[in-house]
């Protein structure tokens, strides 16, 4: 993992495992974030397993789609800071449809913005990445 603290990376995909189905342990994992930024903020989570699945399953995650909340180990989808910021950031920058924590959806629409809530870890995945885990 560069750009990642690898033990956030384990923590992920142990709660990727056990709440949506999806086993690593035969197989090698990377992460490297662009341009040697370093990622810590947890928002950051569930776009990070949606490019582990997006690779393991070689189906790409829509252009048009922005991605961010905290994943916890019961598999529950944490709002990240500044959501509905993030979501109009987002919009403003031409993406069309937002996978977020519930907590974070906007108050009111966004022009040319879809914004879908999730609560929990397999129903995100199934938006992104059309996963066929649990749910």
């Amino acid at each position: 993992s560069v750009g990642m603290d690898p033990n956030r990376l384990a923590l992920l995909l142990a709660a990727v495992h056990r709440h949506a189905g999806f086993s690593a342990y035969e197989d090698d994992v990377f992460v490297n974030v662009v341009g040697g930024v370093r990622v810590s903020e947890t928002a950051a989570d569930l776009a990070v397993l949606a490019a582990v699945l997006s690779s393991q399953m070689s189906r790409p995650v829509d252009r048009q789609m922005v991605v961010f909340g905290e994943v916890g180990l019961a598999g529950e989808i944490r709002p990240g800071p500044y959501g509905q910021e993030r979501i109009r950031a987002a919009a403003k920058l031409g993406f069309s449809l937002a996978v977020v924590p519930k907590a974070n959806l906007p108050r009111k629409s966004i022009a040319g913005m879809e914004a879908l809530g999730v609560s929990n870890l397999a129903a995100a995945l199934a938006h992104i990445v059309d996963w066929p885990g649990k749910r």
